[in-house]
């Protein structure tokens, strides 16, 4: 299964206007496929009475309703930032992952304890072709729509879309492991496969919910933006001649919006209109690479250290002094 985790680029190959609108699609999308599978998969369920189909079943179903999640989720991620909201509103996309890791581990977790329970007691699978035919079926929607819902995120970025998308990729696994136990316990007759090859599927499910809770928790903490991106911020700044060096550079994301500011160094001797020049053009260099982001950049005299709020004498954090 691919994990959402990890680095990301944040280097955008599409318009904001765009990107709003692939997401907006890529989210009625995934509320229609989830629709017609869980409608198919639930009648499968109830002909055929196998547990490994219920487990498909329940991740439809759960899918569903982190699709409908998202979808309101996305719509307000890309509200435009407000007077109570001065950074946005893309946060609303990492809550909606939680609350989609939420929902596949209680399915996880039900799958689990359903099948020791057929473990213990199994029961014969019947019309397993029928099983097959309905599982073939789904893997051509879900195929479709991760394809779709891959190049959606890999040009915006969307965090609610990753997670979304894992789902559903994490469908065909699961849907081949339906098939084996299909073929395994309807047609061979070895009544025990079908809720074993369900218990490992609720281990699979409940490793995707831990991959979104990681990646959800880390942009609500505000983690930085990957090595890789932090360097290349620090040498588009340092490709200016004007400029000694940067420090302090800090970093976080928000939905699409990434956040950038530092402390840039420069000489001492440039007057402040010349000072103000340098630092537009390196935030427009950044800015070009970066399309979304909001730079803020703090001018240094080269050299210069600056004093730790702690030391100012007016400082609520200056240490009282000794009384005598």
């Amino acid at each position: 299964m691919k994990t959402i985790d990890g680095p990301r680029s944040y280097r955008r190959s599409v318009s904001p206007e765009r990107a709003a609108t692939l997401m907006k699609r890529a989210t009625y999308a995934s509320v229609a496929v989830a629709v017609v599978l869980i409608s198919m998969k639930a009648w499968a369920v109830w002909v055929t009475g196998s547990m490994a189909l219920l487990a498909t079943f329940l991740d439809s179903l759960l899918d569903g309703a982190a699709s409908l999640v998202n979808l309101f989720a996305v719509r307000v991620a890309l509200t435009p930032a407000d007077r109570q909201h001065r950074f946005g509103h893309g946060k609303a996309e990492a809550l909606a992952g939680l609350g989609q890791a939420a929902l596949i581990g209680a399915s996880a977790l039900y799958l689990g304890v359903e099948s020791v329970s057929r473990l213990l007691d199994p029961t014969p699978v019947e019309q397993s072709t029928l099983g097959i035919a309905v599982i073939v079926v789904s893997l051509g929607f879900t195929a479709v729509l991760v394809v779709y819902q891959r190049y959606v995120q890999r040009v915006t970025g969307s965090l609610a879309i990753a997670a979304d998308s894992l789902h559903y990729a994490s469908d065909f696994i699961l849907n081949l492991g339906v098939i084996a136990a299909l073929v395994i316990a309807g047609t061979l007759g070895i009544v025990w496969a079908d809720p074993v090859i369900a218990l490992a599927l609720a281990f699979w499910i409940g490793y995707a919910a831990w991959e979104i809770v990681s990646r959800a928790t880390s942009e609500l903490m505000d983690r930085e933006m990957p090595q890789e991106d932090r360097l290349r911020i620090e040498e588009i700044a340092l490709s200016h001649p004007q400029v000694h060096t940067i420090h302090d550079l800090r970093t976080r994301t928000s939905g699409r919006t990434v956040f950038i500011q530092f402390h840039l160094e420069i000489p001492g001797d440039l007057s402040l209109r010349h000072a103000h020049d340098v630092a537009d053009t390196v935030e427009l260099a950044i800015a070009t690479e970066f399309p979304d982001a909001e730079i803020l950049i703090h001018q240094d005299p080269a050299g210069h250290e600056d004093v730790p709020e702690a030391m100012h004498p007016e400082s609520p954090l200056a240490p009282t002094p000794p009384t005598a």
